[in-house]
């Protein structure tokens, strides 16, 4: 089987195999990433997450905790992610405009990006919702999950439109 051509994508080899990219040589700088989701839901799931009436428990407490979680995990969820020694995760849900809006943060000192950790972090806050009001609402959504700013690393800062 011949080569293929190479490719812009890191975790493909030259021969179009995955593998986690080597970060050894990369330099150690602090980096944060962070990111955010909205959960849509009925008015009436709604009301419960603010009466703090859901069955379930305190639905914004518990996914906090699992954003946490999952920021920790996230390299136990993404196949080709380095698990990192994080130094903090923020993970913070409010309502607002008749939904959760989640926003996380991750930071760590280290030799690759938290941007997948903030991501991670989000979604599994926003699962969390999702699980303890399914039976509220089945068809809650879960949308506009997308990194707003990362910082540190070899490429420096970013920020969204």
């Amino acid at each position: 089987m011949s080569p293929l051509p190479p490719s812009p994508l890191t975790h493909l080899t030259p021969e179009g195999d995955a593998h986690m990219v080597e970060v050894g040589e990369k330099a150690v700088t602090r980096r944060s990433a962070t990111a955010e989701g909205w959960v849509r839901l009925s008015a009436e799931a709604l009301a419960q997450v603010v009466e703090r009436r859901a069955k379930k428990g305190d639905v914004l407490m518990i996914a906090q905790i699992a954003g946490i979680q999952g920021a920790k995990r996230t390299s136990e969820w993404i196949p080709l992610c380095h698990p990192l020694p994080l130094d903090g995760v923020d993970v913070r849900l409010d309502v607002r405009d008749g939904a959760i809006r989640i926003e996380a943060t991750a930071r760590c000192t280290g030799r690759t990006g938290v941007e997948m950790e903030a991501l991670t972090a989000v979604t599994a806050a926003a699962l969390t919702v999702y699980d303890m009001l399914k039976a509220v609402d089945r068809g809650i959504g879960i949308e506009g999950v997308r990194l707003l700013a990362k910082s540190g690393g070899r490429s420096g800062n970013w920020t969204a439109a």
